[in-house]
């Protein structure tokens, strides 16, 4: 019996690795229409049960209207990939972030399940995200690292300085390990706070209205945050590489009018 139990944990490891897709040529994941190539989940409600609305497709973009937490998730696995994704704020928030920045963000490398980003005391999955990395979308903090966590602990490496007791990314700086928590980018102000319509002074990204071109370049165990032309971030030394690519509803109204995959330069 536990032979056979190893030998089956051994070809389920071995399908999860197979499933995850090298990006060869470019793939199209949003195709202007519908969110097919997508499933959608809501906290405490669950996968593809979006009775509100929550997630549309209007005028060739995806309105993520942020009114409940979850997240639309590509339905395949992928790794080694130039992710490019336009998008711009909306105008409506709700609930506890009616008045706050608003925010959503990119998770790379999802892995475990749905909602697993946290669990109750039945050991069932109780959050809105997936064990991930992720490219944080926030007015202001567009380009951070956040190492979500669930069953596993996401680690990544960074050049990273601390100012004020907060770390940002640095190319100049020694190498970190983080096991937890989030990388800021390079010039994230250091007064931020989280009101809505917030600015930097030296932000990169577009004001509330513009669309913005964010990329994320996964090769390996590198990722690099591209927003609007410029490297704001960089880590390196990923423990996850590969996996699900989900977008959050996080409170705030935002829309993505393009999501695609391409190959990475050789």
């Amino acid at each position: 019996m536990f032979r056979s139990l190893i030998i089956a944990g051994i070809f389920a490891w071995g399908a999860s690795v197979a499933s995850a897709q090298t990006v060869t040529k470019p793939i199209h994941l949003f195709n202007g229409k519908d969110l097919t190539n997508f499933y959608t989940y809501l906290q405490g409600i669950g996968k593809n049960k979006d009775e509100k609305g929550v997630f549309t497709v209007k005028d060739n973009a995806i309105c993520v209207s942020g009114e409940i937490y979850g997240c639309f998730t590509t339905e395949k696995e992928y790794e080694n990939y130039h992710l490019v994704v336009e998008f711009k704020w909306g105008t409506r928030t709700w609930g506890g972030r009616a008045k706050a920045t608003m925010d959503s963000g990119i998770l790379l490398h999802c892995v475990g399940e749905d909602g697993g980003s946290s669990y109750n005391k039945a050991g069932k999955p109780s959050g809105p995200w997936m064990e991930s990395i992720e490219c944080q979308m926030i007015e202001g903090g567009t380009g951070d690292f956040i190492l979500v966590g669930g069953k596993g602990r996401p680690k990544l490496t960074a050049t990273a300085e601390q100012r004020g007791g907060q770390w940002y990314y640095n190319p100049k700086s020694e190498p970190k390990e983080f096991t937890g928590g989030r990388i800021n980018w390079f010039a994230r102000d250091p007064d931020w706070k989280d009101v809505k319509g917030f600015r930097g002074k030296h932000d990169v990204e577009k004001v509330a209205g513009e669309w913005n071109k964010l990329e994320c370049i996964c090769a390996g165990d590198k990722i690099t945050n591209i927003l609007n032309g410029v490297v704001v971030n960089v880590g390196t030394k990923a423990s996850h590489t590969r996996g699900k690519i989900l977008f959050q509803s996080e409170g705030a109204e935002v829309f993505f009018r393009r999501i695609d995959l391409l190959p990475l330069k050789k």
